[in-house]
């Protein structure tokens, strides 16, 4: 009986240690994700399709990149309760979590950044490719975490499930 006890205590406490981890993955993820779009912000020659709408708002509103990030990813929630309805998870609610926590670094990484300067294309093209290879690993260590995910990605697959279509396709039409 004793032993069976401990047992479990050490499953639980494996469990936590493996939530921590993921979690932990996961969030470093987000941090060079926000890394990659503040860079891509500053070299000025575009960001990526799911940044771009804040950006843009972000020039004629009255709130910072991240913020609108924020609102942008609470909306394709919303978007995804209507299309899974029932499908629709509790566990999927830490999107919320995670659409503040990214838009927080995006503004906080937007901020760090402020100094660059981007005076030629050859500085914006290298910013660019720096912002691609940056955000490529951010998406890696974001899968790799399987904790939190960011609502843009988990809306394409709300999209591919309903259309019954691969989730390539719903991500590349959702990015159009």
């Amino acid at each position: 009986m004793y032993f069976s006890g401990l047992f479990q205590i050490i499953m639980i406490h494996r469990k936590m240690q493996d939530t921590i981890t993921r979690y932990g993955i996961a969030t470093l993820g987000l941090i060079l994700v926000a890394i990659g779009v503040a860079l891509s912000i500053k070299s000025n020659l575009g960001t990526a399709p799911i940044s771009c709408p804040p950006y843009v708002v972000n020039l004629i509103g009255g709130l910072k990149v991240g913020q609108y990030t924020i609102l942008m990813h609470l909306t394709f929630i919303l978007l995804q309760i209507i299309l899974l309805r029932k499908g629709f998870k509790a566990i999927h609610l830490m999107q919320i979590a995670a659409a503040f926590v990214f838009g927080f670094l995006t503004d906080a990484a937007i901020w760090s950044f402020s100094w660059i300067e981007s005076p030629t294309i050859i500085w914006r093209s290298v910013l660019t490719v720096i912002s691609v290879i940056i955000t490529a690993l951010g998406i890696s260590l974001e899968v790799l975490g399987s904790a939190w995910m960011l609502a843009g990605e988990m809306t394409d697959a709300a999209l591919a499930k309903v259309l019954h279509v691969n989730f390539r396709n719903a991500k590349i039409g959702f990015d159009i």
